[in-house]
Parts: structure tokens; C-alpha cells; sequence
């Protein structure tokens, strides 16, 4: 009797699904044996584990996944989450996990682009640091300590809670969580006058591999380097972060422009190429070009919105506009005054006059579909060129792209001060974003061809040889690892693309911290090259 090939294997297949499903249940038996073995009775842990078998699993899996590509039926779920509720529930996580063959997905805000912080396709637990959200501000010594689960805008309103002339140089996303956002680089509107996250952090506290609570004495300078901008998930779980808080003026002032282009958007563009880079270091402008309706019914054009903040007032912004960048046509009635704390609101495009508590709100699951992209941009785009991009992105429509200016701070810090390369030399960070809300995987792959289409490009205009991209703006397209393994020569092309030079001390130092390679991810670093 003959059997047909798909039938064996359908049953082949099948079977190894079982012996899959089977060895999981092993595991995860084991693991849940381990956890109070190596938690404190005084904090059960029992309190923290979620399982398929409880019914709140799906809304603790849902809540901190910001991206619906990952909200699918096919995307892998983890087999138990921990949502540690005291730094010792993360010692027992990083324990049983080892000790049941289990790997350990670390999520605080769930903001990462590519779901890694989440999703594994091999067994895994999500370590979910939501609960661990501490905020201990110190004006007298201008320092913080926040914890990994900590959101942005946690610790920017409690800085405001003690000081109107206090501030932190981190993103504009106050939803991101802590523990990603500066492990990865991070970055916001302070970066030309104060640099990076990671360039304003002073102390840290991780669990290591073996399960022991670190600070920067006891980790060392080798892993203190690496998990500020070399991505913490390769390395070890941080449990809490040291800023170093920076002084803001009482007043700031902000505006946001909007010009499409027939009102002149290029020749204003290609003028704030030559000039947002050169500015004071008080002052910072993204340049955010965006697809939208033309004059005419039907047709469509681009628009250009330029963002700002100035850490001074509105006198002294229009002074230093109407003399460095004229073709803007900045007025008074476009510069609004406010607190600092304000002004992370309004870069958020919430209506002037909305309470800070907003900074408060916590996500709320994941709003759209999307993808995103990174480059570096280190020569000014001709005119002519600016006018192919434009026709590119109504193309790509609705993509959208965000230009952010370097200079300053950023030009004087070594490019091996952290993990993060981009310093002197660099003129503007893109990143390219695509939303869409229709189900499916025919649109989810529509969708991903146009920003791809994109990012091609875009190539004769950004960074070569590597061509560059930002860790924090997660995107797998530019290399990757399977999910239970890190090989040196693949994680090489991604690991230049990120690190540049500082990729081959990434990999020393993780050799020596984590030699058997239990944190890992599809972009983390290898422990040898040999």
C-alpha cells in the first residue's frame, strides 16, 4: 500500500508537535517546582505566575504588547509569565528557567518593534517587569533611581513632583518602559544639549546569570559598558537604573510648523539640513515628512511638520530662527511657553493645558499594525533628491519618516564612550514608521513590501558599508539568529549595523559575563567568534 508524502509528513509533524508539547509540560512542571525554592516566603511568588491555565493569562500575555502583528493566532505564546513583584522573583525566574531548559523573554513596556521582548519560538517564560516600577528622585543630589518597569512618563512626572527646573534626557514615548528604552541607547529632545539616556546613567542594578543582584562596583566596568546602549537582554535582567537628572529652564518654549510643499517644504527642508545639525545645543527641531491630501481633491502630497523645543524662552528662540533658518517663517504666535514637563506632553500632540497625570496612564495593549526602520545620515541630501523622496513616500503612502538632528553633545562624546557608535561625524537619525489596521497576513505582507520599498531607497542617501541602523528601532530585516542559537557570523551582520567597532567588545564581554549563552534573542550578542 502506498502512503502519499504529505501524510508522513502530516504525521511526522504532528508528532513532533507532541514530543514539543510534551517536553514543555516537562519543563514548565519543573519550573514551577523550582520558582519558590529560590524565591523569599516573606514575597510569594505564587502571587506572580500567570499560566495557560489561568484566566487572566491572555489580558497579562495582551496588555504590554504594543504592536498587533504579534497579537496573531500563529504567533508563539509563551508557556508561563512572571510578573515579578519583588527583585527576587526575578533571581528565581533566571534560576528555574536555567535550571528547566526554558529561555527567558525580559519585557518592561513592550514597546520592542519586533516583539522579541515577548516572543520565542522555542519554550519560554516572559519575565514581565511591569510591577517593578519604583521612582526614588533625590533633587539634593540631582540623581534618580528608577526601576525597569518604570514607564517614561512615570519618571518624568515624578521629577516634576519635585522640581520645575529638573529634567531627564529619555524619549518622547511615555509609555516605553525604562528598562528597554535606556538598555538600548534611548534617546529624546535633550540629546543635543545633554546627550543620550545612556549618557546619563550613573549606576544600575542587575541579576546576572547565576541569579546574583549586581550594582556597578560589583558588575564591573566591562558589563556597566555593555548594557548601556549594547542591549541589557544579552547580558543580564536590569532591575533599576541611576540618572543622573540635568537642569531645564523654568520656561521653555515649543512649536510645531507644518508646511507641505507648496508652501516651499523642500527648500525649508533641504535648509534645515544644512542648518538643525550647527543650531545652539539648546535647541532641537525634528523634521517629521508625512504623506497627505493635496490642494486639489484626490491628489496627494507631503507634508512637513517641524517639531521643537528651545530650553529658553520665545524671544530668544525667534531671534536665533529668524538669523540661522529664515525659510521656516517661525512667528511669535507659533511659540508656546511652558514648563518642561509640559512640553513632553505636547510633543505627544496632546491639547495644550492637559494634566501631566496623563503621564500616569499605562499601555493598553497594542492600537494598529505596524513597521519600522532606522538609518544614519551623515551627508546633506541634494535638492533633486529630496524631490525623489518625496515621490517615493507618496508611493510607500502612509508611510511616514522622522529626521532627528545631531550636533552638539552628541559630536563630543567618543563613539566608544558606550555601545552606541553614532556620535561625531553623524548629521540626522531617520526612522521610518508604517501603520495600518487591516487583519491579515495579505495586507500585513503589502504593507511591509511598500516601507521595504522604502528603506531601498533610500540606500544612495544614508550610511554604507555597513549601512547603519539603531539598536532601539529593532528590525530584523537587517539580520537575525534563530531563536535557541546566536552564531557569530550572523550576528556580525547585525552587530556592525548597530555597534559598528564596539560590536567585537560586546561579544568579549559577554563571553565572560554569559559564556553558555542564556540570554539570548534572534538579535542578541554571541558569547565567541570562534
Amino acid at each position: 500500500m502506498k502512503v502519499s508524502m504529505s501524510i508522513i509528513v502530516s504525521v511526522f509533524s504532528a508528532l513532533l508537535l507532541s514530543v514539543s508539547l510534551a517536553t514543555s509540560d516537562s519543563s514548565l512542571e519543573k519550573f514551577l517546582q523550582c520558582l519558590p525554592n529560590n524565591s523569599l516566603p516573606s514575597y510569594p511568588i505564587s502571587e506572580a505566575i500567570y499560566t495557560t491555565a489561568n484566566s487572566s493569562f491572555e489580558s497579562v500575555l495582551q496588555t504590554y504588547i504594543n504592536n498587533r502583528r504579534f497579537l496573531t493566532p500563529t504567533t508563539p505564546k509563551p508557556i508561563a509569565i512572571v510578573t515579578a513583584l519583588h527583585e527576587s522573583h526575578v533571581q528565581a525566574t533566571v534560576i528555574c528557567a536555567k535550571a528547566s531548559g526554558l529561555q527567558v523573554r525580559i519585557r518592561s513596556g513592550g514597546h520592542d518593534y519586533e516583539g522579541l521582548s515577548y516572543v520565542s519560538e522555542v519554550p519560554f517564560v516572559i519575565l514581565d517587569m511591569f510591577n517593578l516600577r519604583s521612582i526614588d528622585v533625590d533633587i539634593a543630589s540631582e540623581t534618580a533611581w528608577a526601576q525597569a518597569g518604570a514607564t517614561l512618563g512615570e519618571i518624568y512626572y515624578n521629577i516634576a513632583n519635585k522640581s520645575n527646573v529638573h529634567a531627564f534626557p529619555a524619549g518622547v514615548c511615555p509609555t516605553v518602559g525604562a528598562g528597554g528604552h535606556i538598555s538600548g541607547g534611548g534617546y529624546g529632545t535633550l540629546m543635543r544639549k545633554y546627550g543620550l539616556t545612556v549618557d546619563n546613567i550613573i549606576d544600575a542594578k542587575v541579576v546576572d546569570v547565576n541569579g546574583n543582584i549586581l550594582d556597578r562596583e560589583t558588575m564591573g566596568e566591562d558589563l556597566f559598558w555593555a548594557i548601556r546602549g549594547g542591549g541589557g537582554a544579552s547580558f543580564a535582567v536590569v532591575l533599576s537604573w541611576k540618572l543622573n537628572l540635568v537642569r531645564v529652564p523654568e520656561k521653555v518654549t515649543v512649536f510645531k510648523v507644518d508646511r507641505t510643499l507648496e508652501e516651499g517644504a523642500t527648500d525649508i527642508f533641504y535648509q534645515w539640513q544644512q542648518v538643525s545639525t550647527e543650531l545652539d545645543k539648546d535647541l532641537f527641531i525634528r523634521a517629521m515628512p508625512q504623506v497627505a491630501n493635496g490642494s486639489q481633491e484626490g491628489t496627494r502630497t507631503i507634508s512637513i511638520s517641524f517639531y521643537a523645543l528651545f530650553l529658553g524662552q520665545s524671544e530668544a528662540l525667534l531671534s536665533m530662527m529668524n538669523k540661522s533658518f529664515p525659510k521656516l517663517g517661525l512667528q511669535q504666535k507659533d511659540c508656546i511657553e511652558m514648563r518642561w514637563i509640559e512640553s513632553t506632553l505636547f510633543w505627544n500632540d496632546l491639547p495644550i493645558g492637559t494634566s501631566i497625570d496623563v503621564l500616569l496612564n499605562r499601555p493598553q495593549g497594542a492600537q494598529s499594525f505596524y513597521k519600522n526602520k532606522s538609518d544614519y545620515v551623515n551627508k546633506i541630501v541634494p535638492r533633486e533628491a529630496l524631490e525623489r523622496i518625496w515621490k517615493m513616500m507618496i508611493k510607500a503612502d502612509p508611510m511616514w519618516m522622522q529626521w532627528n538632528p545631531y550636533g552638539g553633545r552628541m559630536s563630543e562624546i567618543p563613539d566608544t564612550a558606550t555601545p552606541f557608535p553614532h556620535r561625531a561625524g553623524y548629521l540626522f537619525k531617520l526612522q521610518y514608521s508604517i501603520n495600518w489596521d487591516e487583519e491579515g497576513t495579505e495586507a500585513t505582507d503589502r504593507y511591509i513590501s511598500l516601507i521595504r520599498e522604502m528603506h531601498d531607497a533610500m540606500a544612495p542617501y544614508v550610511t554604507s558599508y555597513p549601512r547603519e541602523a539603531f539598536q532601539n528601532y529593532r528590525d530584523l530585516d537587517i539580520g537575525s539568529n534563530p531563536s535557541n542559537q546566536t552564531d557569530f557570523e550572523r550576528a556580525k551582520v547585525y552587530g556592525l549595523k548597530y555597534f559598528k567597532g564596539n560590536f567585537l567588545r560586546l561579544v568579549k564581554i559577554k563571553g565572560q559575563v554569559d559564556p553558555d549563552n542564556f540570554f539570548k534573542h534572534e538579535q542578541s550578542i554571541p558569547p565567541r567568534w570562534i
